[in-house]
């Protein structure tokens, strides 16, 4: 009658066993932000989850406590149990007197042992990581009252740890980090829309997203080589004929063999001069005061810094404050949503397959940019911007 009362205590010992491998996965696993959202909406359970997450350290550790005593009981009270249970019945099979309490003590291992591994770790961990939120929920009570009763313990075991990984220069933690990398979360996306949960487009908008504030002015600049630049002192009927030419609106104002940008020319400028006059009427009458940028600025303070000041155009220059190149609103928007074009774009498409393999492509183009269209992956160096 003993045994059976203490094998029933092991099937007890399995199932808390198994109520701690979930707690330690289910705590680790579950999404913060789900957590937190549950909790405000008044749910009584994701509180209690969401106060085991500000001590995670502690409910892991207790959690590691609970696995290795309930290991240890199962060990100790189940397989002499088992064994003088199943004693007889191998008596009855044949096995030889002085055999059956090895081969019962075996067999009482090997049951003990696979109970154990499969309903007291294996299905829990396996339920934790498939329904985190919900398994969670239900264990919280349970292992958060656990610790409680053996804080003692877990504070001097976590302390020695603590202890040693300070001497190996490691500051320990209580909590996860809740805050992601660029790089973690571009990881995250693109198995998100590998998984079938984020639509391509999607996927493709918010890389580029997160992309965006590792890129410079210089790296998506128009190099000074393709800027029309006008002199201050051409009429503003120069500025209606390079628009007229090239499809352009405007203009950076530079004197000829100067390396400075003087001002920004638009289009709508010269148009307002009266026509009988836009041949008298120099550039430097109409021109704005330009925007001028290092060309090492990153892209989000540049944005912020075209909207603050409501143009369309920087000017990009180099430690000197010579002309380096220009930065447009339009190019800011395309490094997130992709080529935009319009009615005044020319039709240059800069990367073409002359045959298989074999690609032509504008040496204006960045390493990077080239990886995104065809795939192939150039070498990126600080001495260069373009594949030119």
């Amino acid at each position: 009658m003993i045994e059976l009362l203490l094998v029933l205590v092991s099937v007890a010992l399995v199932v808390a066993c198994g109520a701690f491998v979930a707690a330690e996965f289910s705590f680790v696993t579950v999404d913060r932000s789900s957590v937190d959202r549950e909790a405000e909406d008044g749910d009584r359970r994701a509180r209690g989850v969401r106060a085991a997450l500000k001590s995670l350290s502690t409910q892991l550790s207790a959690a590691q406590v609970g696995i290795t005593v309930t290991n240890l009981l199962i060990g100790f009270l189940a397989q002499p149990s088992v064994a003088s249970l199943i004693d007889a019945p191998l008596q009855s099979l044949g096995v030889s007197a002085g055999a059956v309490d090895g081969v019962a003590l075996t067999v009482a291992f090997i049951l003990a042992n696979a109970v154990t591994m499969i309903f007291g770790e294996l299905v829990p961990k396996n339920l934790a990581i498939a329904n985190a939120m919900g398994t969670a929920k239900r264990v919280q009570g349970f292992q958060r009252g656990f610790t409680r009763v053996i804080h003692p313990l877990v504070r001097a075991t976590n302390g020695i740890a603590n202890w040693i990984l300070r001497r190996f220069g490691i500051e320990p933690q209580e909590e996860l980090a809740s805050a992601r990398s660029p790089d973690e979360l571009t990881s995250l996306v693109r198995r998100s829309a590998e998984k079938g949960t984020l639509e391509e487009p999607t996927a493709e908008l918010l890389e580029k997203s997160l992309e965006f504030g590792e890129l410079r002015a210089d790296d998506v600049m128009t190099p000074r080589v393709k800027v029309k630049t006008l002199s201050p002192e051409q009429p503003v009927m120069a500025v209606i004929e390079a628009a007229r030419s090239g499809g352009f609106s405007r203009f950076p104002v530079i004197s000829e063999g100067s390396e400075i940008v003087e001002g920004i020319v638009h289009v709508k400028h010269a148009v307002a001069v009266p026509h009988d006059e836009r041949g008298e009427v120099p550039i430097r009458e109409v021109m704005a005061d330009p925007v001028l940028v290092p060309s090492t600025i990153e892209l989000d303070p540049l944005l912020a810094e075209l909207r603050k000041v409501g143009l369309q155009v920087a000017i990009v220059v180099d430690e000197f404050g010579s002309f380096d190149g220009i930065v447009t609103l339009e190019d800011l928007i395309e490094e997130i949503v992709g080529e935009v074009r319009d009615e005044h774009d020319r039709d240059e498409d800069p990367i073409r397959e002359i045959a298989k393999g074999i690609w032509a492509v504008s040496g204006l183009l960045r390493p990077d940019e080239i990886e995104d269209q065809i795939g192939v992956r150039l070498p990126e160096d600080e001495d260069y911007e373009t594949v030119a």
